[in-house]
């Protein structure tokens, strides 16, 4: 019995391997096939889910492992796929299907709206319904043709606004207190655990900046739906819209018409000539991913660098489960691009708030080689701040798209100490030997509260990091150190503000920054785009070379919803270098 048992087992074991390697071939095969595109289609744009600069991990084999994010969407496929929606002759429309998509930033919503603008000019129509309209996916979705939604729907329009967590009096509670060393008084990324409430300062930049990027929505949705700016932000003023009847969304002309989900097919179906027993032919964004373009690689090569995500020296964590600039990946990457003859010139699209300031001025020098042998063009996001900005500083040309979050040019150190933790509350005391005056001074400053002269070295490196900063801005830009100084400080600038002090060449998008690039290096002839870094093929799914992300990361996340950022804030501080040029806070929006 014992060796029929084993011998079952290992049978059992073959029979699953090769149904996994079946399995494992048809997928790979899906996922290189092209998808035909079949007369009378209709592009289905659901907006759902996260939408982040770039995909990542989302090929068969990773859905098959279960590491991809199955609601997780990347602007790049996103715009891509509009682009050939609109060249596509047997796409005849655009349907979006709104929801509570999440957005990493305001500007990576007007680029899918601008993107959806764009096939607007090729004749063929846009229509929107949704259940429910989050305020950013009724943002995107106004560009339609005609809006519809659900008879018991709701739609979501109420400004911008938000509230920022402040821990101070926790860690009072636990004896743990942060230790600030900085430069720029508007630099607030300290401010959650140092104080109790927002400074003036940062009162005064985020009203700028929220109000500049809310005239800017208003101005968007009022040209689409011909009504007056004034006017929805009167009603986002007058009373909670989200509590609204669906008729008065309508008399507000928000939406053309609320009616149940069936009828929405009649609507589609009546666009496309289809009778009622014709089907229509749906392409999802999984499906577009995979229609050939109709633009071929012929010419010369520009080179789009995709830079997104906190800065840091090291990817270690399986608490940073989300991309991130790791600088010395990055300077490799840049280093074969200079090297690379086929590419005439790089553009690099930036979406980061910073980090480490010694990665960040490591990138900055790589781009700074790069930039000598061939035109650097910077496309910036939905953020390009503080250590995003530092490596932007330096290029040929810097595009920004109208609400990029920008400039935060400011130099923090950020301390914990544990003293009144470990000694006061738990009874723990320290003692040693040293040869030398400082040889103990990180357990000083962790667990000492005599450390005022650690403290003060501290700051001299920050001033020195703030100096750098200001130098390597006033060399990429044509400006002096004062000139600089004078709109540094920490503050943060949309970029219609920032065009204004000339942090920025120019306001357009990632296609005006490969236009720029090309003119930089005078190519008269056929030219064409080709992303790096690569996405991960099957064998970097399979044997991954990084701890991005671990279940028990994604769990959390699940469980503790908004309040898991603040909660690992501590872990991941205690893995960033000392010296950091990071903005302060999320720019995700609903």
């Amino acid at each position: 019995m014992t060796f029929a048992t084993m011998v079952g087992i290992i049978l059992l074991s073959v029979i699953a391997g090769i149904l996994f390697m079946i399995s494992l071939v048809g997928m790979l095969a899906s996922e290189s096939a092209s998808t035909k595109v079949k007369e009378n289609s209709v592009f289905v744009l659901k907006l759902n889910g996260t939408i982040s600069e770039r995909s990542e991990d989302g090929g068969p084999l990773s859905m098959l492992l279960s590491q991809a994010n199955m609601d997780a969407m990347g602007l790049d496929e996103i715009v891509s796929s509009i682009q050939k929606a609109k060249d596509e002759d047997d796409i005849k429309g655009i349907y979006i299907e709104g929801g509570a998509a999440s957005f990493d930033a305001p500007a990576t919503a007007q680029q899918i709206r601008d993107a959806l603008l764009d096939f607007k000019k090729s004749g063929k129509w846009i229509i929107a319904y949704a259940d429910q309209y989050m305020q950013t996916s009724y943002y995107v979705a106004s560009v339609a043709d005609s809006i519809f939604l659900n008879k018991t729907g709701m739609i979501d329009f109420k400004g911008l606004g938000g509230k920022s967590q402040y821990m101070t009096g926790l860690y009072e509670k636990l004896g743990v207190k942060y230790q600030c060393t900085r430069v720029g008084k508007y630099k607030s990324a300290v401010e959650s655990v140092t104080r109790k409430d927002m400074s003036e300062n940062d009162r005064e930049q985020r009203t700028a900046y929220l109000q500049g990027i809310w005239q800017h929505m208003l101005k968007d949705i009022a040209d689409s739906r011909k009504v007056s700016s004034q006017q929805l932000d009167q009603l986002a003023s007058d009373s909670i819209i989200a509590f609204a009847d669906p008729k008065d969304y309508v008399k507000a002309r928000l939406v053309d018409k609320v009616m149940y989900p069936e009828k929405i097919k009649e609507v589609i179906k009546n666009k496309l000539g289809l009778g009622d027993d014709d089907d229509i032919n749906q392409l999802s964004l999984a499906d577009m991913t995979n229609v050939k373009s109709k633009k071929k690689n012929k010419g010369d090569q520009i080179a789009v660098y995709y830079a997104y995500g906190e800065i840091v020296d090291q990817m270690a964590s399986s608490f940073m489960s989300e991309h991130s600039i790791v600088g010395s990946e990055t300077v490799d990457d840049l280093n074969k691009l200079a090297k690379d003859d086929d590419v005439k010139a790089v553009v690099i699209r930036v979406n980061s708030p910073g980090g480490s300031a010694v990665a960040s001025e490591q990138i900055w020098h790589a781009i700074q080689n790069l930039k000598a042998k061939k035109p650097v063009v910077i496309s910036m996001g939905g953020l390009a701040a503080s250590g995003g900005y530092m490596i932007s500083a330096g290029a040929n040309y810097i595009f920004a798209e109208p609400t990029t979050i920008t400039g935060s040019i400011g130099i923090f150190g950020l301390i914990p100490n544990f003293s009144g933790l470990v000694t006061d509350k738990l009874g723990v005391t320290f003692d040693g030997v040293k040869t030398n005056r400082f040889g103990d001074y990180e357990e000083n400053l962790v667990f000492s509260n005599d450390n005022a002269e650690e403290l003060n070295n501290m700051q001299g490196y920050v001033d020195r990091g703030y100096e750098t900063f200001l130098s390597i801005v006033g060399k990429g830009r044509k400006m002096k150190r004062d000139e600089v100084h004078e709109i540094a400080q920490g503050r943060v600038w949309l970029a219609t503000d920032a065009l204004k002090i000339k942090l920025v060449d120019k306001l357009g998008s990632l296609n005006d920054a490969v236009k720029k690039a090309v003119e930089l290096a005078k190519i008269e002839d056929e030219y064409y785009t080709a992303s790096y870094p690569g996405q991960a093929d099957w064998m970097d799914n399979l044997f991954p070379k990084d701890n991005k992300g671990t279940y028990l990361d994604s769990e959390l996340r699940t469980l503790l919803g908004d309040t898991y950022e603040p909660f690992i804030e501590m872990r991941r501080d205690q893995q960033r270098n000392k010296l950091q040029a990071r903005f302060p806070y999320s720019t995700r929006m609903r």
